[in-house]
């Protein structure tokens, strides 16, 4: 189930540790949806949502257990060790008790007062995107792979940046009409157009986005148009054939889209638009730098004098002669 369900557990779990983003409640919330949507599993299906399942339950906060319980509670076919791990299930007995039975965990100690950090009092507010974190976004996006940008989609949702407004939907509407039609007739360059046209990007970036292998860039942009999920279904399957003629791939995509917040969308656009301005910026200090060498040089070199200060120039009064 693993490599079928959540192909990228393992990294999900090794980015987790090194980058100190906790994504285990969404693993086992994403895990335990997708084992409930099927009513039989093979033995080493659910072998492996009992090894995985157990791993994460100890390591989650209350709400995300609280959560998994209750979908489990009333799956006919949650596993026995599950059941009796979330105090389902007597240890020594094959039946489920009553929810009402459980004892409650004893409350907390409520943490010491500090103060807050600089960098937390920063994090507070809905701060306006830097043109270099934009640009920082924009690169670690398209650089990552499939299960890495689901990830950063999903701590978009979270982060305090701020989201680009919401495109007008008479426009969005309009947009959405004309990008199915460019897909089912595989015209390109109409569709990258109107892509960029409607997001307000330039014309580097929604070809980017358009060109974009894994599809998650696209599925961004519809998400920002609102975009219906059976619209982004079908120019998945006409617009982009490499996608479209895979099963797992369509799939991926879908639940990917029908899962993406509109904030998260907003936030990466505003990404994209903030980047271009990075890029700018950049050349522009270049080429601003490059003329002041320029400027330095041609200065040093008209102004150098033709005798060192505190010399004399050789008085020569003719062949042979000596001063005197």
């Amino acid at each position: 189930m693993t490599k079928s369900l959540f192909p990228g557990f393992d990294g999900l779990m090794t980015l987790s540790r090194r980058e100190g983003v906790d994504v285990r409640p969404t693993l086992l919330r994403v895990l335990t949806d997708l084992y409930v949507q099927t009513s039989t599993h093979s033995d080493d299906e659910q072998r492996q949502f009992v090894e995985l399942a157990t791993r994460l339950i100890d390591q989650v906060d209350d709400a995300t257990r609280a959560a998994v319980k209750a979908r489990l509670a009333v799956y006919p076919q949650t596993p026995v060790p599950i059941l009796q791990k979330l105090g389902l299930v007597a240890t020594q007995e094959g039946r489920r008790v009553p929810l009402a039975r459980e004892i409650p965990a004893p409350p907390r100690a409520p943490a010491p007062a500090r103060v807050p950090t600089e960098a937390e009092q920063r994090m507070a507010a809905n701060l306006a995107m830097q043109p270099k974190e934009a640009a920082e976004i924009h690169d670690m996006f398209f650089r990552a792979g499939a299960s890495e940008r689901a990830l950063i989609l999903h701590n978009l949702a979270q982060t305090p940046l701020k989201a680009a407004p919401l495109i007008p939907t008479v426009r969005a509407k309009r947009a959405i009409q004309i990008l199915e039609m460019a897909a089912i007739a595989g015209d390109i360059e109409s569709f990258t157009f109107e892509l960029g046209d409607s997001l307000i990007l330039p014309s580097r970036v929604a070809a980017q986005i358009v060109d974009d292998a894994g599809g998650e860039a696209l599925a961004v942009a519809a998400r920002a148009l609102d975009m219906p999920s059976p619209v982004f279904q079908r120019i998945l399957l006409f617009f982009k054939p490499e996608i479209g003629t895979s099963v797992n791939a369509v799939y991926r995509l879908s639940r990917l889209y029908d899962r993406l917040a509109e904030r998260s969308a907003l936030v990466m656009l505003a990404a994209w638009r903030g980047s271009t301005l990075a890029v700018t910026r950049a050349k522009h200090q270049s080429a601003l730098h490059d003329g002041e060498r320029q400027r330095a040089r041609a200065g040093a070199s008209q102004t150098r004098p033709g005798v060192q200060p505190g010399s004399s120039p050789t008085v020569r009064t003719g062949t042979g002669s000596s001063d005197r």
